[in-house]
């Protein structure tokens, strides 16, 4: 049976300033669970309604009913297991090879989605602006199915990261060049702006290339892409060549 005060914390844990208080965040389902077990995050606690993780030491796990999973669930429809984890120690930027970085991205299936790119074209760094939305949101945790943990994640004060790069830096425009026209190099930091506003004016003035995806309907007409459909176009296109 879980406790009141476990379920205090781990109803906290979905508002940003108890994770960063407590550097908490929940994982929900085996395949999230798993794959940050899997990459050595150090848990906290397991809870779960069916035998899941024997591996897991029994102190460290506590068998609960459906309706207190409910109750500790940032889902709609609450899974078999929630995993409680600490937050893992940031690592320095490594400015090489291909790099992304957002601008303001406010949406956590954007994020989480972004993330998961990354994570198929082989992107290890994601660097996000201080106003991007919380990478240990639940929702965000969720959407990343488990890439959260072979991609790191920093959020820095972005126009200042970017003048500091010696990396090509590339931005997505509606009207920027076509970028399948482009010869696209091996190293370089791309970067996508806000669902609603794209890239700030504050960071516009440190891209190098603008760039954007023509659009091939008949009518042109669509407004805009979303940002993480975006986002898998231009990861493709780059790493076409590699």
């Amino acid at each position: 049976m879980v406790s009141k005060n476990q379920l205090k914390l781990i109803a906290r844990l979905q508002q940003k300033k108890y994770r960063t208080n407590h550097q908490l965040f929940t994982a929900e389902g085996v395949k999230v669970i798993g794959e940050l077990l899997a990459a050595q995050f150090k848990l906290h606690h397991l809870y779960y309604t069916e035998p899941v993780f024997e591996s897991v030491p029994d102190p460290m796990k506590s068998l609960v009913s459906a309706a207190e999973l409910s109750k500790m669930s940032a889902l709609s429809t609450a899974n078999n297991c929630l995993a409680v984890f600490e937050m893992p120690l940031s690592k320095p930027i490594v400015n090489r090879g291909l790099i992304v970085a957002l601008d303001d991205i406010r949406d956590p299936g954007n994020l989480g989605t972004i993330l998961r790119m990354c994570d198929w074209f082989g992107i290890e760094q994601l660097i996000c602006s201080h106003q991007t939305v919380d990478l240990y949101n639940p929702k965000v945790v969720q959407a990343t199915m488990g890439s959260l943990a072979r991609v790191q994640v920093h959020y820095v004060d972005l126009p200042e990261f970017l003048l500091s790069s010696s990396l090509p830096i590339f931005g997505t425009f509606m009207n920027g060049e076509n970028i399948y026209q482009q010869d696209l190099p091996k190293e370089g930091i791309i970067v996508l702006g806000n669902e609603a506003n794209g890239i700030s004016a504050a960071v516009e003035n440190c891209i190098a290339q603008r760039i954007s995806i023509p659009r091939f309907g008949r009518f042109q007409q669509t407004e805009s892409l979303n940002v993480a459909s975006a986002a898998a176009i231009v990861l493709s296109e780059f790493c076409r060549s590699l």
